[in-house]
This record gives structure tokens, C-alpha cells and sequence, in this order.
């Protein structure tokens, strides 16, 4: 072959070389970046930091009587899925409406339980005792019972859930 008909700048390989690279460049994009963008997503979601939760029909809890009520709430973290269980006590009294406290001890996070006979709240972990409005009667717990704040739509009761 004589010179006059080649490239001066490019030769055949070179050329071959350089489609080759863009074409794998560009196929390493078009399945790269969509398993990049599934391993970083969950890390870029919005996490939801609090949440009124429904406890049903205010008329389900009797009159100045705690009630207790159980739910559970699953998260979704990342990739990371868990489940919390919750209990509060639900104090509805005519004329002052409703009060919801939390069933965790305030000293060491153990479950409380309501004695309707004593009218108090006890906890079994450390004998901490609490009246029905969640003031502290005895035990080592630094602070009484603690409060939700709560809400009435439409007949049915919320509690404000904050994650902290």
C-alpha cells in the first residue's frame, strides 16, 4: 500500500482502539450507574422522623380507667428493616379529656403494669410505683411517667410518636 492513501494522524488500529474503548465505556455506564444509583439510594432516602399514630375510636377506652394499648411499627432504614414494639396507657376522664403515657418505666426502660386494686402503675424490674396521672409515689425512676401528645379527628385518637 502505497503512502499517499494512509491517515498521517491515525492508523487503522489506533482507530480500532479507540471505537472499542468509548463502545465498553458506554456499556459499563448503561449497567454501572443503575447498580451505583440501587446500592446508594437507600442511604439518600428521607427517613421519616416522627408520626401520629391512630389508637382507634376514642369511645373504646373507658372512663377513668388507663387502658392499655400494643402496637407495633416497622422502620426502614437503608437497607436495614426493623420492627419496635410500643405500649401506652390511655387515662380518659370526664371533663379533662385524655391523657396517653408511655408503659416504659423511666428508670431502666421496663414494661409498667397497671393494678386496678391499688390504683397505681407498678413496675417490676426495681418496684417503682406511679399514681394514675403518672406522678412518681416511689422507686429510683428520676422523673414521672412520660406523656404523648395526642390528638382527637373524627372520633379517633393519635398519639404524636417521636423517634429520638
Amino acid at each position: 500500500m502505497s503512502s499517499k492513501y494512509r491517515s498521517p494522524a491515525m492508523d487503522r488500529r489506533s482507530f480500532v482502539k479507540i471505537i472499542s474503548s468509548a463502545l465498553g465505556s458506554l456499556m459499563a455506564a448503561v449497567v454501572g450507574l443503575p447498580a451505583i444509583q440501587y446500592f446508594i439510594s437507600p442511604s439518600l432516602g428521607k427517613e421519616e422522623e416522627d408520626e401520629w399514630i391512630s389508637l382507634g375510636p376514642l369511645e373504646n377506652y373507658p372512663l377513668d380507667t388507663p387502658t392499655q394499648f400494643n402496637f407495633s411499627l416497622n422502620k426502614v432504614n437503608g437497607w436495614e428493616k426493623s420492627s419496635h414494639s410500643y405500649g401506652v396507657f390511655v387515662l380518659r376522664e370526664e371533663g379533662k379529656g385524655v391523657v396517653v403515657y408511655s408503659d416504659v418505666c423511666t428508670h431502666l426502660s421496663c414494661r409498667l403494669n397497671w393494678i386496678p386494686e391499688e390504683e397505681e402503675y407498678l413496675c417490676p424490674c426495681h418496684a417503682a410505683r406511679f399514681d394514675k396521672h403518672g406522678n412518681l409515689i416511689s422507686g429510683p425512676p428520676p422523673r414521672p411517667m412520660d406523656r404523648f401528645e395526642t390528638k382527637l379527628d373524627e372520633g379517633q385518637l393519635f398519639i404524636h410518636l417521636k423517634e429520638g
